[in-house]
């Protein structure tokens, strides 16, 4: 009246081999399948008959052959599965990069105090400290101390301007190359603290020396045998660009924000680059779209006010970490930066950032009008900061996003959510 359970276990055996040929056809070979269905057949057989010894060997026919049907899996070992890890974490690490979080370095100083950028001082190799303290500060405080010794006469290649070049290495790290006759030398820190803070300026000599191509004589400039360049680079801080916000808001004015300098023909020309001086920069938005601004120094005014922006404001009343701050300034007249536009060198200037409205007017398409919305961005300190009040207006396209968290060194002062 009932049926046993073994005979219940072997009917859903054989079901099971059936689904499995269903699900499996397309990927099993002929030989495969001909011999499932005759184990299954066999298995039917000794249902029938209530062979329960038939059944069991039956079943074990009907399991081997569904088990020797597909390929085996093979495990991956140890090394292979680590790899597979490591470059899952690296297109993860890339897709958090394009789209959410990006580290900046920052170069200069131009953010300070509310920012750090690469600074360097001249030392003595035999003044530098040990090499467990040289450790402690590189990882707390970026600090990196080194020495270049030029062994021989070095005779730049053309003019210095064009003969000492600033590249930026993967966003993280600014290296300056001397382009000598005999080949490039190569210093990992910013051109201004190699001119400056490093001794460069005060090394370099020049003599009348012959032109092998020309035959004529000429003045070159050259770093004598037995200079070195010494001391040591604290890097600037590194701060993480909130790149998802900025699709959902407004920049607002006193938002600190990183641009690219793609299109801005006054950074193009401080450097051979294509892109610019750096391709990337950070400054604080001054003003936004839509809005009047003029410089009163030391006052930044917006659409007629005095602005209103906590940290616009406290630069301007140097109050807070910018005590002791001259506040907002006029661009330098000054002949070092003649070869750069200037927007504002004057209390009379007056810029207008335009609108998408505006643009319209002008003749712009809808998506050039709103990708060429315009902002203007000044660094917090006005006296050693190029902004827009020389190379002009930033773009809507320009714009990466605010600068979220200041990350490293931890000892900068400025670890933490940046204001």
């Amino acid at each position: 009246m009932f049926s046993p359970r073994w005979k219940k276990e072997a009917k859903l055996l054989y079901k099971g081999a059936k689904k499995f040929l269903n699900y499996k056809r397309d990927l099993l070979e002929d030989e495969k399948i001909t011999q499932i269905e005759h184990a299954r057949a066999e298995l039917l057989k000794a249902i029938k008959a209530s062979d329960q010894e038939g059944v069991k060997a039956a079943e074990k026919l009907v399991t081997q052959a569904c088990e020797r049907a597909l390929p085996k899996y093979r495990r991956p070992n140890a090394i292979e599965e680590n790899i597979e890890v490591f470059f899952v974490a690296i297109v993860i690490a890339l897709g958090i990069r394009a789209y959410f979080l990006q580290p900046f370095r920052i170069p200069t100083g131009s953010m300070q105090p509310t920012l750090n950028g690469i600074v360097g001082a001249h030392m003595k190799p035999e003044d530098f400290p040990s090499w467990p303290k040289r450790g402690f500060e590189a990882v707390f405080k970026g600090r990196k101390y080194f020495s270049k010794e030029i062994t021989r006469d070095r005779f730049f290649r053309g003019p210095l301007s064009g003969a000492i070049v600033q590249q930026q290495k993967w966003q993280f790290f600014t290296v300056t190359y001397l382009k000598f006759t005999d080949g490039d030398f190569k210093i990992s820190a910013p051109k201004n603290v190699v001119w400056d803070e490093l001794g460069l300026k005060d090394a370099i000599r020049h003599k009348e020396r012959e032109n092998p191509s020309t035959g004529n004589r000429e003045r070159v400039a050259y770093v004598p045998a037995g200079t070195v360049l010494s001391g040591y680079t604290t890097s600037g801080d590194l701060v993480l660009v909130d790149k998802v916000s900025y699709n959902f808001r407004r920049p607002k004015r006193g938002e600190v924000y990183v641009f690219d300098t793609r299109g801005i023909e006054g950074i193009k020309k401080r450097s051979d680059s294509p892109q610019g001086a750096g391709s990337h920069y950070i400054k604080r938005l001054a003003g936004v779209r839509g809005d009047k601004l003029q410089i009163l120094t030391p006052d930044l005014y917006v659409n007629g006010e005095p602005a209103t922006a906590k940290r616009l404001r406290q630069v301007m009343r140097s109050e807070g970490p910018y005590k002791g701050e001259p506040g907002y300034g006029l661009a330098r007249k000054d002949e070092k930066y003649s070869h750069l536009g200037r927007a504002i060198d004057d209390p009379s200037d007056i810029v207008m950032l335009k609108t998408r409205e505006d643009l319209l007017e002008d003749g712009k398409s809808n998506i050039d009008a709103y990708l060429l919305r315009e902002y203007f961005a000044l660094g917090d300190n006005t006296e050693d900061s190029l902004d827009s009040r020389y190379w002009g207006t930033v773009k809507e396209y320009n714009l990466v996003g605010p600068a979220l968290f200041s990350l490293w060194p931890f000892t900068s002062g400025h670890w933490g959510l940046i204001k």
